[in-house]
């Protein structure tokens, strides 16, 4: 399968035109079609010679996804399942929030972190998508609103789905570096959050980048006995390292970074892991901020439930008084497949039992 032009940034499209005998105004023409037209096929490049087009058609695809199923909530979330060019699939959500249009994209085929709630994990990492596979799945988002012409954009990024982003680290990287630029898609880098379960290691490279794009650790514990219980990569870098690198993260870009934390009934949502955390938070809350997640169940994970409300509130009262930061994350799709990888891991075992 030919690689997706999607896959390369604005500089590699203009090193591809002078590599192939064309004029550096040849590239910026190609990367306005590409993102600002956003057309679906080269042959509508109208003022491209037929020449320039052949060569584009013969080196590279455009979008390398095809849209499988589409789930609509009455929330207006919308969940995209998507099948890639080897046949493997994968989903990517939009969301309707108050500050615009967000998108969680995906980065792998299935997971190898191992979070003992998480859906996305309930089937290995088989590969990483390459950068225009990522890049893919906000255009087709983008070709929703265009085909509509509700003259709406995807205005917000987050980088949450299935997979663990910084083990595909290089590819991920191109693909913010793509759709924050201002030549195309424009999409603010405040505008943009990763988030990572803790590669403690690539935090540390990604404070070196210099991008103001933001960050998530999903931490879900405030301990190490609890967190590797239901997170293994604990295992490979427990709290004390985790947390070496995010004071270096913040010492080096002297951003805030967001601490995803979902709430699991009777499991790590007492008043005592919400003092712990205040603890472990107390030497960086000025630049922390704790997101408490409502917790989808999922019927292969059925030792968990979902935190009730007074568990809930009670954790975040203990935060607020330490001076935590913290919001109550809002739900978005609970009327569909809302667990990331529960549309996926569906469809599959339907597959499977044909």
């Amino acid at each position: 399968m030919k690689p997706s032009i999607y896959g390369l940034t604005r500089e590699e499209v203009i090193k591809w035109a002078l590599d192939n005998g064309e004029k550096k105004f040849r590239a910026k023409q190609i990367w306005d079609w590409l993102y600002r037209k956003r057309i679906q096929q080269f042959d509508e490049m109208t003022n491209v010679s037929k020449v320039t087009i052949d060569k584009l058609k013969e080196q590279f695809c455009l979008n390398p996804l095809t849209q499988k199923i589409v789930q609509e909530s009455s929330d207006g979330t919308v969940k995209y399942l998507f099948e890639l060019p080897d046949g493997m699939l994968i989903e990517t959500v939009l969301m309707r929030q108050h500050y615009g249009l967000s998108v969680c994209v995906t980065t792998q085929v299935g997971c190898n972190i191992g979070c003992t709630f998480c859906a996305s994990g309930l089937i290995k990492k088989q590969r990483d998508l390459t950068s225009g596979e990522i890049t893919a799945q906000i255009m087709l988002v983008q070709k929703y609103f265009d085909d509509r012409n509700l003259g709406e954009r995807v205005s917000h990024v987050v980088v949450m789905g299935i997979g663990e982003p910084f083990d595909n680290y290089k590819n991920v990287l191109s693909f913010l570096k793509t759709i924050n630029d201002d030549n195309g898609l424009a999409i603010g880098a405040r505008h943009i959050t990763v988030s990572t379960s803790g590669l403690a290691h690539k935090i540390k490279e990604f404070a070196n980048e210099g991008i103001q794009v933001n960050l998530a650790v999903s931490l879900h514990a405030p301990n190490n006995d609890l967190r590797t219980s239901i997170m293994k990569i604990n295992r490979a870098f427990p709290l004390e390292k985790l947390f070496d690198a995010i004071h270096y993260y913040i010492q080096t870009t002297n951003r805030r970074v967001t601490f995803e934390y979902i709430m699991l009934n009777e499991v790590n949502d007492s008043v005592k892991e919400a003092t712990e955390l205040s603890q472990l938070l107390k030497d960086i809350k000025k630049l922390s901020y704790v997101n408490l997640i409502p917790y989808n169940p999922v019927s292969e994970h059925d030792q968990y439930s979902r935190s009730p409300k007074n568990r809930v509130s009670a954790f975040y009262d203990v935060l607020k008084k330490h001076g935590i930061n913290c919001v109550v994350r809002q739900e978005h799709g609970t009327d569909i497949d809302a667990a990331c990888g529960q549309l996926r891991s569906k469809t599959m075992k339907k597959e499977m039992a044909v």
